[in-house]
């Protein structure tokens, strides 16, 4: 494992823009490389991440991936439950460590807990290459990118190193997120990476006892900033504490409660981000 934490500070020949007719840029078995963004952090990237993640994978009956390329701040192994660290082939690839039916790898897998990456931009750059492609993933329908928050070196390189079928940006419906939001978008599409829709999490509360919604974060404006852009939403999750408690214990809500009506969101977010890949595929 020691060779997997000396990155190279180099950055190689990383082509300039995603495409779509670029096989240089594909993760061998991969079929589809989508990315889970968001103009800042917060508002709950790496929870739809993972819930989407395993709903692929068990709702749809999809071969599925999840890379956590939040190398500062990565939260898949407490939400995934994963503690131990990825075996290695004899080709010098790690094998991502699978639970819930996912193929997961993150930075969290190689550094001990609580200990800080304090890394300059290169650095960053080339463990996003590594883990992206020095992994033995198999063969995939998706794999799933829990991007860092923002529109910096991280998200620039991980569009420039993978060929993206597409993206998916998480905002609140607070018009402070949905204004970086804006800016998520206007990355990807500098890019030429397709957005698959919008997810407006935490969209609003069902009270427990009368089930009448409370818009804490606002009502409607993530399906205002879709209309105005063009853009499907593709998901509406409200505000529950049983997703909160997935996090923290390991077990993501679509797993714990199945049959709940926020499970059933985060189902309806996949089967609609399934249907728009296949969408982009036919015009392609």
């Amino acid at each position: 494992m020691k060779g997997f934490l000396r990155f190279s500070t180099r950055l190689g020949g990383v082509r300039c823009y995603a495409g779509f007719g670029n096989k240089d840029l594909k993760i061998d078995g991969v079929k589809n490389v989508i990315a889970v963004a968001s103009g800042k952090g917060g508002v709950g990237k790496s929870t739809t991440a993972v819930n989407l993640a395993v709903a692929l994978a068990n709702k749809c009956q999809l071969k599925v991936g999840l890379l956590d390329a939040d190398v500062y701040g990565p939260s898949v192994p407490i939400m995934m439950k994963i503690h131990q660290k990825p075996e290695v082939t004899k080709d010098m690839k790690m094998v991502p460590i699978e639970n819930y039916s996912v193929k997961c790898m993150s930075m969290g897998f190689l550094v001990p807990n609580n200990s800080a990456v304090v890394w300059r931009a290169p650095m960053v750059m080339s463990a996003l290459r590594k883990m992206s492609r020095e992994v033995d993933w198999g063969n995939l329908d998706i794999l799933v990118i829990d991007m860092p928050p923002g529109t910096g070196d991280a998200q620039i390189t991980t569009t420039q190193m993978l060929q993206l079928s597409g993206a998916v940006i998480v905002s609140t419906p607070q018009d402070v997120a949905l204004i970086d939001a804006r800016k998520g978008i206007e990355m990807f599409s500098k890019v030429s990476v397709p957005i698959l829709g919008l997810v407006e999490n935490m969209s609003c509360f069902i009270c427990p006892h009368c089930s009448n919604p409370s818009f804490i974060f606002g009502d409607g404006g993530t399906r205002k900033v879709a209309a105005e852009m063009g853009l499907k939403v593709v998901g509406e999750i409200p505000l529950e504490m049983e997703i909160r408690k997935g996090c923290d214990d390991g077990v993501p809500v679509v797993v714990s409660a199945p049959e709940s009506a926020v499970s059933k969101a985060y189902h309806e977010m996949a089967v609609n981000v399934v249907s728009t890949l296949g969408e982009l595929a036919r015009e392609r």
